[in-house]
């Protein structure tokens, strides 16, 4: 599962799974006042629904890029208003004898880089053909040859991407949000206890940021939550410290958003505290690890992971990797404490993934025994 803060996300996934960690256990019903039951939505995130057959003129691009007649902009109209994805676009391209990933494509989209060799051209002109656009109606909006090297979006967009990659389960939640992602705030602490249940597979989370305002009016912050198994989905969020404005469950993408109000404008420089916890449905594989990232330095980071008596792990080590699908490095076991918890503590995080891993024996019966 994963939570995901203006500065940093936690995932938990089960084996097989990078970066993540996936745990089952029994969900209780919620007994409090802020308490927001929110029920699958079983729809995509930012879907658009296909118009096929139907042509786009070059007024109409213009009208739809509401002045901003760019590469990119046209670009991004062009496969909304045919609903095609990347893959696909990339696929007919193939089929033609022209070789473009969907990174590529998602570059040109977003205005990070542009075609300039024969060969990216080539596929701007079929481009024009497969999103039935008028010929030269892209080629004829490309600028002058960038200088050679990727260039890196500023501010929080270019830090995430860094630690996250290009096309994240992250970026595919937030859609447009992604670009200012929680630009008005960046983390300080952050304390994460993940719970896991007696089958071994996630219960809950529960989640304290400390969060400081870069800018005056700052009010508040988006979360987002991952989980790896599609059984496991979020049945109950609480939220202690702030307001819970908005919880939406992408069930494609295994994810759930959450927006958090501060209850006021924070003036700059100024703190706040969002405390939040998610119960989760039982889910079929047990955890291994628990992560999160983090796209700047945290002054103090806090896991701490409780096993159930029932399901207590017989090795616990902690990690960290430059980004997420990196190796794991500085690998260090952990004990089990008598509350049946293993925790770590990091002055000075810096950025990157953050994660607790553990192993269960092979036996039927005590302490290290594989749940299930």
């Amino acid at each position: 599962m994963s939570s995901d803060t203006d500065t940093d996300e936690a995932r938990a996934t089960g084996p097989g799974s990078t970066g993540a960690q996936t745990t089952k256990a029994q969900a209780t019903p919620a007994q409090h006042a802020e308490a927001i039951t929110t029920p699958a939505r079983h729809a995509e995130a930012h879907v658009t629904a296909a118009r096929t057959g139907e042509a786009i003129t070059t007024s109409a691009l213009h009208a739809a890029a509401t002045g901003a007649d760019t590469f990119p902009g046209v670009l991004r109209e062009a496969l909304n208003r045919r609903g095609l994805s990347l893959e696909r676009v990339s696929e007919r391209l193939r089929v033609r004898g022209i070789t473009i990933s969907q990174a590529t494509l998602s570059s040109w989209q977003r205005g990070r880089s542009q075609p300039e060799r024969a060969r990216s051209l080539r596929a701007v002109d079929v481009l024009e053909e497969i999103l039935e656009l008028p010929a030269g109606a892209l080629r004829s909006l490309l600028g002058p040859r960038r200088p050679r090297g990727r260039i890196t979006p500023p501010g929080a967009e270019g830090a995430a991407l860094q630690i996250l990659g290009e096309d994240s389960v992250v970026e595919k939640a937030l859609g447009a949000r992604f670009r200012h992602f929680n630009q008005e705030t960046s983390s300080l602490m952050v304390h994460d206890i993940v719970r896991v249940g007696e089958s071994g597979t996630l219960s809950g989370i529960s989640t304290t940021n400390v969060l400081r305002a870069s800018r005056a009016g700052a009010d508040r912050a988006i979360f987002v939550l991952s989980f790896d198994d599609e059984a496991a989905e979020p049945v109950d969020i609480k939220v202690t410290c702030g307001r819970l404005a908005d919880a939406t469950y992408l069930k494609g993408l295994k994810s759930l958003v959450l927006e958090i109000h501060f209850g006021r404008e924070l003036a700059k420089l100024d703190t706040t505290v969002v405390s939040y916890a998610v119960e989760v449905s039982p889910s079929e594989t047990p955890a291994t690890h628990y992560e999160r990232w983090s796209r700047t330095n945290l002054h103090e980071y806090l896991q701490q992971v409780f096993f159930h008596p029932g399901a207590l792990p017989a090795d616990c080590h902690r990690y960290v990797r430059e980004k997420v699908g990196a190796p794991p490095r500085g690998r260090r076991r952990i004990p089990l404490s008598d509350a049946h918890d293993v925790h770590v503590l990091t002055s000075r995080c810096k950025p990157g993934v953050h994660g607790v891993a553990w192993e269960y024996g092979t036996g039927t019966g005590g302490t290290g025994d594989r749940p299930g």
